[in-house]
């Protein structure tokens, strides 16, 4: 049976069968397609290559990482280096926009270009593996919350749904039994888990460039772990260290999380959405502001990004226009929240899948959803 849930709000989260439902508030009278969306969205240019908005996309970050370092250098023996640390965490999530918008064909029409700024800043800057990631997020975007098809849903600890509590054992059950809560805060090892997948991936033969790949993570250790440990003591270069990859962790955490978490879960080998409403219901949006878009690196226009993901950064907010006077036109649900609604929405969604956790009511409620 497949069995995607409704957005969550106001504290309930209902299902339905998309096999014999449509989507919620859906006007049936009017078609909706995404080719004529697309339409609207190339008729005003916004596929075109804005490769001069992502020179200085990338010249800013490195002035952010060069004034991390010039402060590392200046401080060196300081507690003060803490800031450093953290500094340096918020850097590598805004790196990580740009082996994203790189992954995702996005920045420049020489694709040697854009792959040579994607391994850049996915290996040697954040010690993650570009190749393991353009394959794991292109499945994402595919069939994103669905519990079978989206790497993302089932690589979590978290459940989105009952039916994937029986896999969870020992410690994994109290985070279930609490992950309301625990979500957010074992996101500090986001960073870190990067890591560890990469070192597996690229071990495991998962990737077309290991070599490589593996090449530019241990330079990246090499000159990381030197600098630490040449320039301050040891006891405060493994607190370094551990701030840097907390802070880190918990930026790309917080950014990605509010994405897809708590919109529409997608179950069964049948598909019924077309890419539109497949893309849109599952999907939320962050109300926009310049320091919006620049803290969640234009993530923030999830449905449009998902839509088009080629689209580059600069071109999302008009495409974000579109899309919204589409959708309403053609009666198609489309989500946008503020920035703390949009985690109140997250923990209350999974506050409500956990509840017959807490409850001691697992088994039958997995009866329940099987039947």
């Amino acid at each position: 049976m497949s069995s995607p849930h409704v957005p969550y709000q106001n504290g309930s989260a209902e299902s339905l069968d998309v096999r014999r439902s449509s989507p919620p508030q859906r006007n049936m009278e009017a078609s909706a397609t995404f080719s004529e969306l697309l339409k609207r969205v190339k008729a005003e240019g916004l596929m075109d290559f804005h490769p001069r908005y992502y020179i200085g996309r990338l010249a800013l970050n490195a002035l952010l990482l060069a004034a991390g370092f010039t402060a590392f250098f200046l401080l060196g023996d300081s507690w003060w280096q803490l800031l450093v640390a953290a500094w340096m965490g918020l850097c590598g999530t805004q790196c990580a926009y740009m082996f994203h918008d790189a992954g995702h064909k996005a920045m420049f029409r020489d694709k040697r270009v854009a792959t040579a700024v994607g391994y850049i800043h996915a290996n040697l800057i954040n010690g993650a593996s570009y190749g393991w990631w353009v394959n794991h997020h292109n499945r994402h975007h595919s069939n994103p919350n669905h519990l079978d098809m989206d790497p993302d849903i089932g690589r979590r600890t978290a459940i989105f749904d009952i039916k994937q509590y029986a896999a969870r054992r020992g410690v994994k059950r109290f985070i279930v039994r609490y992950q309301s809560v625990l979500f957010f805060v074992l996101l500090v090892l986001e960073s870190l888990k990067m890591s560890k997948t990469a070192v597996k991936a690229i071990s495991g033969g998962q990737t077309k460039r290991p070599v490589l790949e593996a090449t530019l993570i241990l330079l990246r250790a090499v000159i990381y772990l030197t600098l630490l440990f040449t320039v301050l003591p040891p006891l405060l270069a493994v607190v370094f260290l551990v701030v840097q990859q907390f802070v880190q962790g918990l930026y790309f955490g917080m950014i990605f999380a509010p994405n897809h978490k708590g919109m529409a879960v997608r179950d069964g080998e049948a598909e019924s959405l077309d890419w539109l409403e497949r893309q849109v219901l599952t999907s939320r949006n962050i109300r926009p502001s310049w320091l919006i878009d620049f803290l969640y690196g234009g993530l923030n226009y999830q449905v449009e990004h998902h839509l088009f993901p080629s689209m580059a950064q600069k071109n999302l907010p008009r495409a974000r226009e579109l899309t919204r006077a589409y959708c309403a036109e053609r009666g198609v649900p489309y989500h946008e929240v503020g920035f703390w609604a949009s985690y109140r929405e997250v923990a209350g969604f999974l506050h409500k899948v956990s509840a017959p956790v807490r409850r001691g009511e697992a088994e039958p409620a997995m009866r329940r959803r099987a039947g």
